[in-house]
């Protein structure tokens, strides 16, 4: 099966509960095995599922577990050893599993993608492969996701058979609930913008999107300068560290948080009432779940992208996936109409490091160039570096040629026994 439906409407209980709806009919004799697989390409998108798991099987005999990097192993052995039915992970940690022969995919039934073409995008393609050689053929499969590209679907047919296609909405479409604005702003300026809306709007709980994990920390950095109270999650925080700040962004205790697109897709949080495309995603299809984090289930929220000087190829990108111009808010002390010329425009290339007129010292971007010494460059073949250069005194030459002195000859000896005679007189 190959499903495509609009984020926030309900992907995970519509695979979950049929699943589990036939396992508690077809219950197996015996010790625990994995019945069901679902792989996700996010840590927090495995826990979320998980949790959904938990809480629609709360009143059946069904044992589910969920499986990532970042944490100790033990406890996921352990909970292996007494024993699971489904089984919800990530594709670099399950075939670390599997390798050290702690999961056996023998006797799965039910084979789920979610987030599939975010999964195949982040390289997973080659560990999805080497997982699919340990699932019997005879299985269920079912791909889903938020959108599905061509040559998403052009790559699943290797991994299903003869698939049921179900699109709910038409592919890369925005939610009508939400409320879309877009800001054109210089770049330097988007920090005082970003204060502004803060002090303006002052929202109960704000997702700021950055495109790098630097540029994440940044945004916190400038934001706890101003006086707010954020957090960053990203791929190089620590799982706890990730835990700990979605858990106070759930429960209302942290107003802001900046992520990168590693959340676009595992942050299912109901009352997230305003998103912050602070930089615009390179892939479009990004910002439509960029966007999908609020007006879950149904519910209102305001989208509001900041478009620089250098976006304006990033934002005809996103316009053309979603079949509609996002409109434009001038009412604000930062607009730009050199940013908003801009649009559609290439972003200029970035100055290539190194030397730029074929001499040494530095280059255009104001760093050294890596090109040695011209001293060194110009002495003749087989010549040595001067003392000056090398920095060797004569001892540690002599030490380096073999550690031998050179061995005097008698009319050496003859001249310094004169001399020393001269001196003596």
């Amino acid at each position: 099966m190959l499903g495509c439906a609009q984020t926030g409407t309900g992907k995970t209980a519509a695979f979950t509960l049929p699943i589990l709806h036939a396992m508690a009919k077809d219950p197996t004799a015996g010790k625990r095995k994995i019945r069901a697989l679902m792989l996700c390409p996010t840590r927090e998108l495995t826990a979320q599922i998980h949790e959904n798991i938990e809480l629609y099987a709360a009143n059946l005999d069904i044992r589910s577990m969920a499986m990532f990097g970042g944490v100790s192993q033990k406890p996921q052995e352990k909970k292996l050893r007494t024993g699971v039915d489904i089984l919800v992970a990530t594709p670099g940690r399950l075939l670390d599993m599997i390798s050290q022969r702690h999961v056996d995919l023998s006797s799965v039934e039910f084979l789920v993608f979610d987030e599939a073409d975010r999964m195949l995008d982040m390289g997973f393609i080659r560990d999805i492969r080497k997982i699919l050689a340990h699932i019997p053929e005879r299985r269920q499969s079912l791909l889903f996701s938020a959108t599905m590209p061509r040559p998403i679907v052009e790559l699943s047919k290797d991994m299903l058979r003869d698939p049921v296609n179900v699109s709910i909405t038409p592919e890369s479409t925005t939610v009508e609930a939400i409320n879309q604005s877009l800001m054109f702003v210089m770049k330097a300026d988007k920090r005082s913008l970003l204060r502004h809306i803060l002090l303006e709007e002052n929202p109960e709980k704000m997702l700021v999107f950055g495109r790098t994990k630097h540029g994440c920390n940044r945004i916190v950095k400038i934001l706890e300068r101003d006086g707010f109270d954020a957090l960053a999650i990203h791929g190089n925080k620590s799982q706890g560290a990730r835990e700990r700040a979605l858990g106070r962004f759930r429960d209302g205790s942290l107003q802001i948080l900046v992520a990168t697109d590693v959340a676009s897709r595992g942050i299912d949080v109901s009352d997230i009432s305003h998103v912050i495309n602070y930089d615009l995603p390179n892939e479009p299809e990004v910002y439509v779940h960029r966007i999908g984090r609020t007006g879950r289930a149904g519910q209102g929220g305001i989208a509001i992208a900041f478009c620089d000087e250098y976006e304006g190829e990033y934002l005809r990108g996103i316009e053309k996936t979603i079949r509609q111009e996002i409109p434009v808010d001038e009412d604000h002390p930062f607009h730009s109409e050199r940013a908003k010329s801009r649009k559609g425009e290439k972003a200029p290339k970035k100055l290539r490091q190194g030397r730029r007129d074929g001499k040494g010292g530095r280059g255009a971007r104001g760093k050294r160039s890596n090109s040695p010494p011209r001293s060194y460059n110009n002495r003749k073949s087989g010549e040595p570096l001067g003392k000056e250069k090398s920095g060797r005194s004569k001892k540690n030459q002599n030490q380096q040629s073999g550690g031998k002195k050179r061995r005097r000859s008698k009319g050496d000896n003859r001249r310094r026994q004169k001399h020393n005679r001269r001196g003596q007189n």
